[in-house]
C-alpha cells in the first residue's frame, strides 16, 4: 500500500485571505476562507471539539463499555466514548507487541526469515495459542502470523523475547514506546494482554497506537487481513469477523478475556481514507462485530477529510521586515488535513496567529505562531504557525530603510 493510498483524500483549496487587527506586538490573519468575514480574537489553546459534535447525524447506539472513531488521514478523533477511562486491553495488547517487532525488522535487529527458539516459558503461556513446540525453531514470519491471525500467546512471548531478551525487558520497551507516541493512560505487563491489575489502556491510547502502526508500518498490514493460518498442523482463522463481511477492512484486532469482555480494533479503508474504529467490554463476539461495523460506516458517510495546506500552500503571505524579500508564506510543514461533517467543508474558519515584527534573518521551520481551525464557533485543531523558506537578511542600506519604516507603523 502506498503513501497516497494510506493519506489521499480530497483536496479543499482557498485563496489567501489577509485580515489584520491592531494587537500588540501580534497580527491575526484570515486564511483561506471561501469568503472574507471578520476575524475574532482566539484566546488560549481550546481543548478541540470532536466532529461528531458537530454533525446532526448522531453516532449509533452502541452496546460497548468506551469506543472510539477516528479518522487515520487528518489524525482527528471523530466521536467516543470513555475516551481517557482505563480498560483492560486483553489480546488488543499485541498491537504494541506487533508495532516493537515491526520496528525491530526495520532496523535490522530481526529478520523474517530469522528463527526463534522457543523457550519453556512461552510453550507453557496460558490461553489462545500457536501451538509451537518447546525448543523448536520457528520463524519470525510464522511467529508474526500466529500473533496476528492466531492471537498466539505462545507466539507473543516467543517474540518478545526475540527483541528484548525476556518478556519482562520486553514490556519495559512496550512502555518506553507508549510513553513515546503520548498513550498516557496505558501501562503494559506482559506481550500478550493476559489479565494484570496494572495492565491497562484506554480507547483513545488504542486508537493512536493503531494509526501509528497503519501510518508507519503499512508494508506489514498485509498480516492483519490474512483469514487463517496453519501452523503445525492446526489451521485457526482470524477472529476479526469483519474481514468477511466488508471488503474495505483490513486489520486489526480482536481481544477477549473474562474481565475485559469482547474487544475491536478495526480499520478500513475507502477512496484513500482510513478510519480506526475501537469498541471494549462488549458481551460477545456478534456484539463487538456489529458495533464496529456500524462506527465505521457512520465515520465513512457522515463526515469526509479535506487537505487545507501543505508547505507549497500557505496558510497566510506574511510581511518580513529587514529581509532580502518582503513577503514570506506561513504555514504547515507536512499536509495538514481536517475531518468535518460532510458538506461542511466550505465553512472551514482558518485564523493565522503570529508574532509581528517578523524580522530577517528567518529560518525554513522556525515557528512564529499558531494556525486555529474553527466550525461553527468550535476550535476543531490548532497547529504550530511556521515559516515556510528562508530569509536572509538584507543589506545594510535595505536593513535601515526597515528601521525607519517600523518607526512609523
Amino acid at each position: 500500500m502506498t503513501s497516497i493510498q494510506k493519506f489521499a483524500s480530497p483536496v479543499l483549496s482557498r485563496c489567501v485571505v489577509a485580515l489584520a487587527l491592531a494587537l500588540p506586538m501580534a497580527v491575526q490573519a484570515q486564511a483561506q476562507t471561501p469568503t472574507p468575514t471578520e476575524s475574532a480574537q482566539v484566546l488560549g489553546a481550546p481543548t478541540p471539539a470532536l466532529p461528531g459534535d458537530l454533525s446532526v447525524v448522531p453516532a449509533p447506539a452502541l452496546t460497548a463499555r468506551a469506543w472510539l472513531s477516528m479518522d487515520v488521514n487528518s489524525g482527528q478523533i471523530i466521536a467516543a466514548e470513555g475516551l481517557n477511562e482505563q480498560v483492560e486491553p486483553a489480546s488488543l495488547t499485541k498491537l504494541m507487541t506487533a508495532y516493537l517487532v515491526f520496528d525491530a525488522l526495520e532496523s535490522g535487529r530481526l529478520k523474517l526469515d530469522q528463527t526463534v527458539v522457543i523457550s519453556e516459558k512461552a510453550w507453557r503461556t496460558e490461553g489462545s495459542r500457536m501451538f509451537v513446540k518447546v525448543n523448536s525453531q520457528v520463524s519470525v514470519n510464522d511467529l508474526l502470523q500466529g500473533v496476528i491471525v492466531q492471537s498466539g500467546n505462545d507466539a507473543s512471548v516467543a517474540l518478545a523475547e526475540a527483541v528484548a531478551g525476556s518478556e519482562e525487558a520486553f514490556a519495559a520497551l512496550m512502555n518506553e514506546e507508549a510513553a513515546k507516541l503520548g498513550l498516557t493512560a496505558t501501562h503494559f505487563k506482559n506481550s500478550t494482554g493476559l489479565p494484570d491489575p496494572d495492565h491497562l489502556t484506554s480507547v483513545r491510547d488504542l486508537g493512536m497506537l493503531s494509526a501509528a502502526l497503519v501510518a508507519r508500518f503499512p508494508q506489514y498490514l498485509h498480516y492483519y487481513s490474512q483469514k487463517e493460518y496453519t501452523y503445525n498442523n492446526i489451521k485457526q482463522p482470524n477472529r476479526n469477523r469483519l474481514l468477511w463481511l466488508d471488503n474495505t477492512v483490513d486489520g486489526l484486532k480482536t481481544g477477549h478475556t473474562q474481565s475485559a469482555g469482547y474487544c475491536l480494533v478495526s480499520t478500513a479503508l475507502r477512496d484513500g481514507r482510513r478510519v480506526v474504529s475501537v469498541v471494549v467490554g462488549t458481551a460477545n463476539d456478534a456484539a463487538r462485530t456489529e458495533n464496529s461495523l456500524k462506527l465505521l460506516n457512520w465515520s465513512f458517510q457522515n463526515f469526509e477529510t479535506v487537505k487545507l495546506y501543505d508547505s507549497s500552500n500557505p496558510a497566510v503571505t506574511a510581511r518580513v521586515w529587514e529581509g532580502e524579500v518582503e513577503n514570506v508564506g506561513l504555514g504547515t510543514a507536512q499536509p495538514l488535513w481536517l475531518t468535518v461533517p460532510r458538506g461542511k467543508s466550505s465553512e472551514i474558519k482558518p485564523v493565522a496567529n503570529y508574532t509581528q515584527p517578523l524580522l530577517a534573518p528567518l529560518s525554513k521551520g522556525d515557528k512564529v505562531g499558531t494556525l486555529t481551525l474553527s466550525l461553527d464557533g468550535k476550535v476543531l485543531a490548532e497547529q504550530p504557525l511556521l515559516v515556510l523558506q528562508d530569509v536572509p537578511e538584507a543589506g545594510f542600506f535595505g536593513r535601515m530603510a526597515d528601521k525607519v519604516r517600523l518607526m512609523f507603523e
